[in-house]
């Protein structure tokens, strides 16, 4: 082989290589950015009902909340809420193929009021992570 033939090949691996790896960290982070809806920090609740299950997260005073259909596809109305004690809730409602939010508020140390829905069934924690 001339040493133009091994450049050329060594270019094309070089390229496979690097779209490969841009690939896998794309994918992880898509699996990772899916697994928590958008929401930063570790999963302190989960709050299933009928149709759907609203999932709670928490982060350094923070509180985030996300409502995900059990059945995603057709589109139908959806609502996730955080209110925490003292302030007025945070609201995202709307009509959603697969989930609703995230919603995030500071919480600080106070008690926090989540809800979710997915259709006509819904879920509502009361007060939680006192």
């Amino acid at each position: 082989m001339d040493s133009g033939a091994i450049r050329r090949r060594l270019a094309l691996a070089a390229a496979v290589l690097a779209a490969s790896g841009a690939l896998a960290f794309t994918a992880a982070g898509t699996a990772q950015a899916g697994a928590a809806g958008g929401c930063a920090g570790r999963e302190v609740r989960t709050l299933p009902f009928r149709t759907g299950v609203t999932h709670v997260y928490k982060h350094h005073g923070y509180v985030c909340a996300v409502t995900v259909a059990r059945r995603p596809g057709p589109v139908q109305t959806m609502s996730v809420s955080v209110q925490a004690r003292g302030n007025r809730p945070v609201v995202d409602k709307g009509r959603y193929r697969h989930h609703a939010g995230p919603v995030t508020v500071h919480a600080g140390h106070r008690c926090v009021w989540i809800k979710g829905a997915v259709g006509r069934y819904s879920v509502s924690s009361g007060w939680i992570l006192c």
